[in-house]
């Protein structure tokens, strides 16, 4: 399975990366392919491309706040492909996060 995402905390820092750390760990295990956008307090790092987006599975939107370029993601909302939550839940319950992403 392939996901991409993006997470993005209030202030930018601890729970943006702590939400990628977690997710990416998660994938690890599961042998998932993932890539992570961060959008914290030092910008935008590790950008999704579009075709990254395009040959994902599913889409993890890990954010508290509004993000930038949210609108690459509109074609895999229209296919039901997106699952958007806060960062504190996917810290806090990434196997069931990573369960509601392959059900999608």
């Amino acid at each position: 399975m392939k996901i991409v995402g993006v997470t993005a905390c209030t202030t930018g820092i601890a729970h943006t990366y702590m939400a990628q750390e977690a997710l990416e760990k998660e994938c690890a295990k599961r042998g998932f392919e993932i890539k992570i956008e961060t959008q914290g307090g030092m910008g935008i790092d590790n950008e999704l491309t579009e075709e990254e987006i395009a040959e994902a599975d599913a889409v993890i939107l890990a954010i508290a706040v509004g993000i930038e370029g949210e609108e690459r993601f509109e074609e895999k909302q229209d296919q039901g492909k997106v699952l958007t939550l806060d960062p504190s839940t996917v810290i806090r319950n990434v196997e069931d996060v990573i369960d509601q992403l392959v059900n999608l």
